[in-house]
């Protein structure tokens, strides 16, 4: 069972109302309320038992706080990705001297141009990682990332997607053989080996929920979800990430855990 020792967060800046959505009708983000359910989910990682690296917010980049996109952290190697969203594409630059706090330069990597890649798209499942092939993710993008884990010692399948914006929208990984699944993850067969809890369709957001050390944290206000995660035995606790869903964002997307 792998351990995570570490991650990297960076603080909402106050553009965050201005973060792309695919639901105007949640309303903008409160940036004040934003700030404090920020601070809850740090604490609610250090409660797992890992040091958090806390990023200044970057006014540049509405964003930002989503740092699961610009780079994928892995045992091996770190990848700076190659975001498809034109306005989020800088933010790569932005996380590199993060990413050399823990890696060697010979262990960092680059998906380069015409591939595009978003860390949303790419989940790990021990040393195999499915990357969701997706309108931020091209195939060329999803080529360099096999080759980069290849070259590390890792696999990767890639998952076309059909409605979601991320991989991760609606399939999160659990460990010990447990999947969250939501929507059209539901039936894919690239997940038939899997124990799939299945997500009631009322409650898909909370399909993005993320293991740490053994705990696994749920967002906050989805009481099937809940009841579904400590069913499967695991020890929970809930972050309120309201204002992140506004802009399309969950509780992975917030942080890098490696």
């Amino acid at each position: 069972m792998k351990k995570f020792n570490h991650c990297i967060v960076r603080k909402p800046c106050k553009a965050v109302c201005d973060g792309i959505t695919s639901a105007p009708e949640l309303g903008k983000p409160d940036y004040e309320l934003a700030l404090k359910q920020h601070a809850t989910y740090i604490e609610a990682l250090k409660k797992c038992g890992v040091d958090v690296l806390v990023l200044e917010a970057d006014e540049r980049y509405p964003d930002s706080c989503f740092v699961e996109d610009p780079a994928i952290v892995t045992k091996n190697c770190a990848i700076i990705t190659n975001p498809g969203a034109a306005s989020r594409n800088g933010e790569k630059a932005e996380i590199v001297d993060a990413i050399k706090k823990f890696y060697k330069d010979e262990d960092i990597e680059h998906i380069v141009a015409p591939g595009t890649l978003e860390g949303g798209d790419v989940m790990m499942v021990g040393d195999h990682f499915y990357v969701g092939r997706s309108a931020r993710t091209n195939e060329e993008g999803i080529k360099q990332l096999t080759a980069i884990l290849e070259k590390h010692g890792m696999t990767c399948s890639e998952v076309p997607l059909e409605k979601v914006l991320h991989l991760k929208t609606g399939v999160n990984y659990l460990e010990n053989n447990n999947m969250l699944v939501a929507g059209e993850f539901v039936t894919k067969p690239d997940f038939a080996k899997y124990n799939k809890v299945e997500i009631p369709e009322s409650e898909s957001y909370a399909a993005n929920c993320i293991w740490m050390n053994g705990t696994v944290i749920v967002p906050e206000g989805y009481p099937a979800v809940l009841a579904a995660v400590k069913g499967l035995g695991y020890d929970t606790m809930t972050v309120d990430t309201s204002e992140f869903r506004k802009i399309d964002g969950g509780l992975s997307c917030l942080s890098l855990r490696f």
